[in-house]
């Protein structure tokens, strides 16, 4: 049976690190060779690195990992460690006999949840990337782990989350993987059942359904428990072993934002940075190019839909943290 992880795509690995003392983590995804990408940027605040290379037009082609880190702006200094891991191995970009490792990455802001954020003249995230790419493996953890270990929602710890599906009439499949760190709710007002509820396959996140009737303060506006406005974003990838352009992956990842809107209410808000990467390996070709594309964009955006909700379903607090909220365990599993 599958792992329901984006790694259910060939050549993918993904590696956490995290500092549970500091509250924050990163989380890389490493590609066993470098893969065409696209991304949508839609919150209102976003923090990136090398998100405008990914541009159809650009020069460079294809990336060799994706880093999501915790840390607002300080976190992009993961995307360092994740490079000089992969210098290591040889991987980058040839120019001429040099050779640059290309990786894009989006932060997330976890500054405010508690922890020890006095790090001193430089901030953790390099070691966390280059530990993070290290650790990349085909089978990783889920919940409060890597980007996902300070995160949190408008009611509920965040986490990271995954899941796959194939593709119906395809023969490629898509993968997704979330860093939930939402301004808004992933489950309907203050109870247990998830936004996400209609795309959920099995019991992966609790098989609730949908309440019997949906509850007075479902789309009450949501006051998010760790840190003011503007201290929130969800992250994402995309996955597919289809074979893609660059423009094809930005329409990928356009598509795949509506995974977001169907498991976070709201999003996209200037209060948030949401980012959606789309990456391709390049395995399986196409027969209808747009036809095919449209259906691979679909199976995106519930995939992503799961993975949000299974991200904050797998996510456990954090000893120590007050200024967190509870868990979805804590309220809602055995014992809650």
């Amino acid at each position: 049976m599958s792992p329901n992880r984006i790694t259910d795509i060939p050549g993918l690995r993904v590696g956490h690190a995290e500092d549970v003392r500091l509250g924050s983590g990163v989380t890389a995804l490493v590609f066993d060779a470098p893969v065409v990408a696209g991304v949508d940027v839609r919150g209102g605040g976003p923090g990136t690195r090398e998100t405008d290379l990914l541009d159809p037009e650009r020069t460079v082609e294809r990336i060799d990992a994706i880093v999501l880190s915790g840390g607002s702006a300080f976190g992009l200094d993961a995307a360092a460690g994740v490079m000089a891991a992969l210098a290591e191995a040889g991987r980058g970009f040839a120019v001429g006999s040099a050779r640059v490792p290309i990786v894009p990455g989006a932060v997330l802001f976890d500054l405010l949840n508690g922890g020890d954020k006095d790090w001193g003249r430089f901030p953790p995230y390099r070691d966390l990337g280059y530990a993070a790419t290290r650790a990349a493996a085909v089978d990783f953890a889920l919940g409060s782990v890597g980007a996902g270990t300070g995160a949190t929602t408008a009611n509920l710890k965040g986490g990271v989350g995954s899941a796959s599906a194939e593709v119906a009439g395809l023969s490629a499949r898509i993968g997704a993987l979330a860093a939930v760190n939402a301004f808004g709710r992933v489950t309907v007002g203050d109870g247990a059942h998830f936004w996400a509820a209609p795309y959920e396959v099995g019991d992966e996140f609790g098989a609730l359904g949908f309440p019997r009737h949906m509850p007075p303060e479902a789309f009450d506006w949501p006051r998010k428990h760790a840190g003011p406005a503007g201290a929130s974003t969800t992250l994402a990838v995309v996955a597919t072993d289809a074979i893609l352009t660059k423009a094809q992956a930005r329409r990928l990842a356009v598509m795949a934002q509506d995974g977001l809107a169907r498991a976070i209410h709201p999003v996209h808000t200037p209060l948030d940075g949401d980012v959606v990467f789309a990456v391709a390996t390049g395995r399986v070709p196409l027969a209808d190019p747009v036809g095919d594309l449209a259906r691979l964009g679909d199976a995106a955006a519930r995939t992503l839909a799961r993975a949000v909700a299974i991200g904050v379903f797998s996510a456990t607090s954090l000893p120590g943290f007050e200024r967190m909220p509870p868990a979805w365990t804590d309220c809602f599993g055995p014992g809650g």
